[in-house]
C-alpha cells in the first residue's frame, strides 16, 4: 500500500477527520538520515501528524511548521508540510538509544522529556502564526491533542504510530486525527468518544490491514463518515544544488576565499533530507563577485 491520507466529515458536518498511512515516507526519513529506532518512532510519528495538519491549510503555498525544543537526549525535532501531502524533517540528535518504557515500548517520552511544542503556520501574511504548548507525555499525539485544545480551543483525538521490524527498518506507520466542530451535539461528541476508545493501539491495526478509510470507518461508523479528499503523501525535500550554489554565493568574498585558500573541497548537507553537495576550490573561484 503507497503512503496516502483521507480527509473528511462525519456527522453532517459536525466532525472532521484525517487518517493516513506513511511507512514509505517514515522509512524514508529513517534510511536518509540513518535514525535509531526511538528517533525513527517519534519522527516518524511527527511527520505523520506534519502531513495530516498540513492538508488542513487552504493553499498550495502555505507552510505548516511542527517543531520540538526538548530537554531529553533527542534535543528536538523539526516537521514541514504542506497542503498537499509533502512532507519532510529531521532529529537533532538522530542515534539515541534508550531502554523500554515500563509498557515495553520505544521510550519516545524519555527521548523527548519535558519541553516546547511550537505550530508555526505560514500563510502568507507578514509574520506567521505561531502557536505553542508544553508537552504533557511528551509522545506526541497527546501533545498535539494538548495543543488543538488549548492553543485553537478545537477538542481533538490524535493517534499516532509507528512500529519497527527487528532489523529496524520501518514496519508499517500512520495516524488518524478527529476533530469536533463548532456546534457539535453531546451525541455526536460522545460518539466519537466511543469510537476513539475502539483504537487501542494504532500499530497494531495497520499491522491487521487496516486502511485509512478502515481507521475512519472504525472509529465514526456510526456517524456516516464521508471521505472528501485523497492525497498521496510523500518525503519531498525542495533543496536544490542551485539554491545551495544560492547560499554560498551570497557569503561575503572574504569567507569565500579563505574557503579558496583552504584547497578543500566544500561540502553542504541539507537538515531535512541529509542530501550533499560538493563545491569545488574552482567553483568557488567563480562565485567570487570582486
Amino acid at each position: 500500500m503507497s503512503d496516502y491520507m483521507i480527509r473528511g466529515t462525519a456527522a453532517e458536518g459536525q466532525v472532521r477527520f484525517f487518517a493516513a498511512y506513511t511507512r514509505d515516507t517514515v522509512e524514508f526519513a529513517r534510511a536518509a538520515h540513518g535514525l535509531s529506532p526511538i528517533c525513527t518512532a517519534a519522527l516518524g510519528r511527527l511527520l505523520t501528524a506534519g502531513a495530516m495538519m498540513g492538508a488542513m491549510m487552504k493553499s498550495e503555498e502555505d507552510l505548516l511548521t511542527l517543531k520540538i525544543d526538548c530537554d531529553g537526549p533527542i534535543q528536538g525535532l523539526t516537521v514541514t508540510a504542506d497542503a498537499s501531502g509533502h512532507v519532510k524533517g529531521y532529529v537533532k540528535v538522530p542515534d539515541v538509544i534508550l531502554p523500554p518504557n515500563d509498557k515495553g515500548k520505544l521510550n519516545v517520552g524519555g527521548a523527548l522529556d519535558l519541553g516546547v511544542l511550537s505550530v508555526i503556520r505560514d500563510v502568507g501574511l507578514k509574520e506567521p502564526y505561531v502557536g505553542q504548548t508544553i508537552l504533557v507525555t511528551s509522545e506526541i499525539a497527546e501533545d498535539l491533542t494538548y495543543y488543538f485544545a488549548t492553543s485553537e480551543q478545537t477538542p481533538s483525538s490524535v493517534g499516532l504510530g509507528v512500529l519497527m521490524n527487528r532489523d529496524n527498518t520501518v514496519a508499517t506507520a500512520g495516524g488518524f486525527i478527529v476533530q469536533m466542530m463548532p456546534g457539535a451535539s453531546e451525541e455526536a461528541i460522545s460518539a466519537v468518544e466511543a469510537g476513539v476508545s475502539k483504537v487501542s493501539s494504532v500499530t497494531s491495526l495497520l499491522s491487521e490491514g487496516y486502511t485509512p478509510e478502515a481507521l475512519a470507518e472504525l472509529i465514526l461508523g456510526g456517524l456516516s463518515p464521508e471521505v472528501l479528499e485523497k492525497t498521496p503523501v510523500s518525503f519531498t525535500c525542495n533543496c536544490s544544488e542551485e539554491k545551495t550554489r544560492g547560499m554560498i554565493e551570497s557569503l561575503p568574498d572574504a569567507e569565500l576565499q579563505e574557503m579558496i585558500d583552504e584547497g578543500k573541497d566544500v561540502e553542504v548537507v541539507c537538515h531535512f533530507c541529509s542530501k550533499k553537495y560538493v563545491f569545488t576550490p574552482e567553483e568557488l573561484k567563480g562565485m567570487l563577485k570582486g
